[in-house]
């Protein structure tokens, strides 16, 4: 690995587990996504993009919501309320029962040596 991938994969999951309320498992999640999109959730979970994240937030909930219409999906509406747990103590606590959920049920999810292409 290179020393420039090297510096963009600790760069994302450093500023997740800085971003994130210091979950680690939210932290495991956002490394495995692909660059782009990690780069984006570390951008919307930062404390300051709060004017960005409680509005896309919303937006997604409201897609998810109309998931019947060709464009939306039903992905929407977890990402959204995801996103919205990061101002609302009370998703927060649901957040972290998902989270604990994933790690009884799918905890594949969370381990690094898995492919992210794993599609169990």
């Amino acid at each position: 690995m290179s020393t420039a991938s090297d510096e963009h994969t600790t760069g994302t999951a450093g500023a997740a587990s800085q971003l994130a309320g210091g979950d680690p498992r939210l932290d495991k999640l956002v490394h495995r996504l692909p660059p782009r999109m990690a780069d984006t959730v570390s951008y919307l979970l930062k404390p300051s993009s709060r004017w960005v994240r409680i509005p896309s937030g919303a937006l997604l909930v409201v897609g998810g919501v109309l998931s019947f219409l060709p464009v939306l999906g039903v992905w929407m509406l977890p990402l959204g309320l995801a996103l919205l747990a990061e101002d609302v103590p009370a998703l927060r606590s649901s957040r972290s029962k998902v989270f604990d959920w994933i790690e009884r049920k799918k905890p594949h999810w969370l381990d690094p040596s898995t492919p992210k292409n794993d599609q169990s």
